[in-house]
């Protein structure tokens, strides 16, 4: 089913290991010879999640643009790509990320591209979001909308945040 590429093996290659299907074995440089010889491209491997765990209560606003996973109790903004809130965390305050995940409580706004409430979730609080989902069980009480850019606050967002704020009048 899968098999070996000989493209990057070291050592002599067979005199009909060249395929003419295949035109850039021909092209393939050199295995080195050595560790010293190697040249590694400057890739950054992506870091693992930060994990507050279940005994851990935070007070102040949480920022980063890796990914948080959420166990324990945070008092304040959180902003950050992936954010997971676990079963048994409780977030209060506003959560703004990439992808939104809430399996535990949330008290404010959450604003992500793309948000899920499990079965478990517990959200009071408006959602903003580009794309939502939902899961039957789920407990929400606020209001929902949806924008194209629901990361910038409402700037440069659909047409339901260019109109007005309903006029209020005082007799």
């Amino acid at each position: 089913m899968f098999s070996k590429s000989k493209i990057n093996e070291p050592g002599p290659k067979a005199a009909g290991a060249a395929s003419p299907a295949a035109p850039e074995t021909t092209a393939a440089p050199a295995a080195p010879k050595s560790s010293s010889d190697f040249k590694a491209t400057p890739s950054k491997p992506k870091a693992a999640a930060s994990v507050l765990s279940s005994d851990l209560h935070v007070v102040g606003n949480l920022k980063t643009t890796g990914d948080i996973q959420i166990e324990g109790s945070v008092d304040g903004d959180i902003r950050a790509h992936l954010l997971t809130v676990g079963e048994t965390a409780t977030v209060k305050g506003e959560v703004i990320a990439d992808d939104v995940v809430v399996n535990g409580r949330v008290v404010g706004r959450v604003r992500g591209l793309k948000v899920r409430l499990t079965s478990t979730a517990r959200v009071e609080g408006d959602i903003i979001h580009k794309t939502i989902a939902i899961e039957s069980g789920a407990h929400f009480e606020g209001s929902v909308q949806r924008q194209d850019d629901p990361l910038n606050g409402g700037k440069n967002a659909g047409p339901m945040a260019a109109r007005p704020a309903a006029p209020t009048t005082q007799g």
